[in-house]
């Protein structure tokens, strides 16, 4: 990192909030002067500006401005004074009134300093306000600007800002002023801090996701959608008494029969009515005569000329399925809820019903990020082969989810904000990266300009713990997966089913699971998801370890564990079958 010294603001009373210490105001588990000492740890020199702190390390330098509360520009030339004239060739200046500032920030802001020929780089706020406050100096330019003034009580910044200075949008830039800046503050960072363990996560996706708006529509055409009402019988089911054997009706409970020389097919004439006595050949499925007792099955029949008798010893049935014996007109077939599937639409057919009101299935967009990533053409130097944005649509697709397209996206400081805006013909966006807390991983501050609410702030798991799920005010999810392919893959496999329930107003899908046993050799103090295979005797066996950065871990295995933490042999566990 570029050589610097640091310079941290905090003094004065804040007026908005009745006088109170401002730097001391603790957001997120600690005070705003710590949030700025933590972001310059890796400076060489860290002077503070303000009433003296006991509780600061003995390596920071403590002195106060004079007089008392006369401004940044002030504060700022009593902590250069304490640097004194051997300081580091750039200064990052900081106000200790924002409590989202990182390291990350200030490694940033001195990279752009080293790249530019200019004498200082401050940070642009969300709103695209610059922050004087959040800065890096040349330190022989700010020396000279600030020598070039009267005096320096009660100055402005702007009076010892360069004419030439280069600015750049960076997360953790908003400030504090009032009590509610200080209660969304708070608000945000316990939404972006709190882990959550699997259960807990999968059960706020179900219940906290907004369903999407209910619609008729084909049921052969929705596979993956829910229904959004229930299915009524409007037939019969069988719509009359049919044969449920090849044989013969006959008429009389004991042989013989006389054997008609017709045929009942199904789909057929029906037979005429039999008389007593009689018997008529038929297929399964055909409309019985009026009259028939039962149905005589095949390998039960003897037949001698026109002599229909039944076999010695063979059990007495009636192989006839009775109108309305499966389903009558108004019974209930499927409840509300119940998901699109090839057995709901083959039933709902034969009770009459093509059609009803659904919702989803899901559709997504797939963004994947990152400037190394390359698809398609020969890799250039630091480049990678994207080799999990083309398995994604089928795995998706295995999980009821109809992806739309797949776009890939530099990394910028603003690449997603018209992502997060222009969401029409999509309800889900599947963002591989960008969710960690890097200078490069934007998501995250993408997110809070879209004033999306977050639904899974982090995930208590390994490999996963970056994830976020969110909910944007024009409706779609965004579900954050972490870069790595496996890490990738194992969060989408365990919570995209819990997504479409909650999306699709449908209750989440049944687990799968059996004993897991090697669990000694794979938990640690966190929940882990590992590849497995079916164990012989049953049950599953896992992998040890895993290589994230790739799926060749998923070769020959056939699906994921989830293993609880501190877990011991013989557990039982999920396992997340893989689906294609």
């Amino acid at each position: 990192m570029t050589a610097a010294d640091a310079i941290v603001l905090a003094g004065g009373r804040a007026s908005r909030m009745g006088g109170v210490d401002k730097p001391a105001i603790v957001i997120g588990g600690r005070s705003m002067l710590d949030a700025a000492l933590d972001s310059v740890r890796e400076c060489g020199e860290i002077v503070v500006v303000g009433p003296h702190r006991p509780e600061l390390a003995t390596r920071i330098q403590q002195v106060r401005e004079v007089p008392p509360g006369s401004g940044p520009v002030a504060a700022i030339g009593t902590g250069l004074s304490a640097l004194g004239p051997d300081s580091a060739p750039w200064i990052v200046v900081l106000a200790a009134d924002m409590p989202f500032l990182t390291a990350d920030t200030v490694r940033e802001l001195l990279r752009r300093a080293a790249e530019s020929t200019t004498d200082a780089v401050f940070a642009i706020d969300s709103s695209g306000r610059p922050q004087y406050l959040v800065g890096v100096w040349r330190r022989t330019a700010l020396m000279a600007a600030l020598a070039g003034l009267d005096s320096l009580v009660n100055q402005p910044m702007k009076a010892i800002v360069p004419t030439e200075t280069t600015s750049v949008e960076l997360p953790g830039t908003g400030d504090c002023d009032t009590e509610e800046e200080v209660r969304r503050a708070r608000e945000t960072l316990a939404a972006t801090t709190t882990r959550l363990d699997l259960t807990e996560a999968r059960a706020r996706l179900v219940t906290d996701l907004t369903p999407l708006v209910a619609y008729e529509a084909h049921l052969d055409e929705v596979r993956g959608a829910a229904l959004a009402a229930p299915i009524i019988a409007a037939g019969a089911l069988p719509r009359f008494d049919v044969s449920a054997m090849d044989g013969y009706a006959v008429c009389g409970d004991d042989g013989p029969w006389q054997l008609r020389r017709d045929i009942g097919f199904a789909g057929g004439a029906r037979p005429v009515g039999l008389l007593p006595g009689e018997a008529v050949r038929i297929a399964t499925g055909a409309h019985v005569p009026d009259s028939t007792t039962s149905v005589l099955r095949d390998e039960f029949a003897a037949i001698t000329g026109d002599e229909l008798t039944r076999r010695p010893d063979t059990p007495l049935r009636g192989d006839i399925r009775r109108r309305g014996e499966d389903q009558m007109v108004g019974d209930l077939l499927a409840p509300a809820g119940t998901r699109v599937t090839t057995a709901l639409r083959s039933a709902a057919a034969s009770v009459e019903v093509t059609s009803g009101l659904v919702r989803g299935p899901v559709r997504a967009r797939i963004v994947m990020t990152g400037d190394e990533i390359r698809s398609t053409g020969p890799l250039q130097t630091g480049q990678t082969r994207d080799s999990i944005g083309p398995v994604l649509p089928d795995i998706l697709a295995g999980l009821g989810v109809h992806v739309v397209d797949r776009v890939h996206l530099r990394d910028t400081a603003h690449g997603f904000d018209e992502m997060l805006t222009a969401t029409a013909g999509f309800d889900l966006l599947v963002v591989v990266g960008a969710t960690g807390g890097g200078a490069a991983d934007q998501l995250r501050t993408a997110i809070a300009r879209a004033e999306a609410r977050i639904v899974v702030p982090r995930l208590s798991m390994r490999p996963g713990g970056s994830t976020v799920v969110a909910e944007l005010p024009t409706g779609p999810t965004i579900l954050g997966l972490p870069g790595n392919p496996f890490a990738a893959i194992a969060v989408l496999l365990a919570l995209t089913p819990s997504i479409v329930a909650g999306r699709t107003a449908a209750p989440p899908p049944r687990s799968l699971r059996g004993p897991l046993h090697n669990a000694a050799d794979i938990a640690g103090p966190i929940q882990r998801i590992t590849p497995a295979r079916h164990a012989p005797e049953g049950g599953y066996t896992g992998d040890a370890s895993v290589r994230t950065a790739h799926l060749a871990g998923l070769i020959d295995r056939d699906g994921l564990v989830i293993v609880p933490p501190e877990a011991t042999d013989g557990t039982i566990v999920e396992f997340l079958p893989l689906h294609s």
